[in-house]
């Protein structure tokens, strides 16, 4: 699995949607109802979910202090809150190599470098996964 860089300053949501679905960056910025966010406000946890139940079933996100446990699943998309390093927060995703982080060198501004970490660089406040189907 390869990292993903996010092409625009609030695209990190795209970048994690993308490693899940095995997509290009710009190929699931296409999938996107407002991919225009991602240059403005970013993406909300529900905007995610929408993309990703495209393609697969039961994404659904919760806070993430209800929900410590998914935080070593692979594939659950986290949200870490705002800091003084992340003003409007980051979205990272979970690997077999680590935290997927869309923007791992930030604030440099140019280019903008994706890469894998073992420790989570902020504080979880939201977490997208995908419920287990009943059988």
């Amino acid at each position: 699995m390869e990292s993903i860089t996010q092409e625009e300053p609030m695209g990190c949501g795209i970048a994690c949607v993308a490693v899940i679905l095995n997509k290009s960056y710009q190929s699931t910025r296409e999938l996107f109802d407002n991919p225009e966010y991602a240059s403005t406000r970013g993406y909300y946890c529900r905007e995610m979910i929408k993309v990703l139940n495209k393609n697969f079933d039961n994404y659904t996100f919760s806070k993430a202090s209800k929900n410590k446990d998914l935080l070593k699943k692979e594939g659950v998309i986290v949200f870490i809150e705002r800091s003084r390093k992340y003003p409007a927060g980051h979205y990272l995703v979970k690997t077999k190599k680590g935290w997927m982080n869309p923007w791992i060198n930030y604030p440099n501004i140019a280019p903008a470098r994706s890469g894998f970490q073992i420790v989570l660089p902020g504080k979880a406040q939201w977490i997208i996964y995908q419920e287990k189907l009943d059988s």
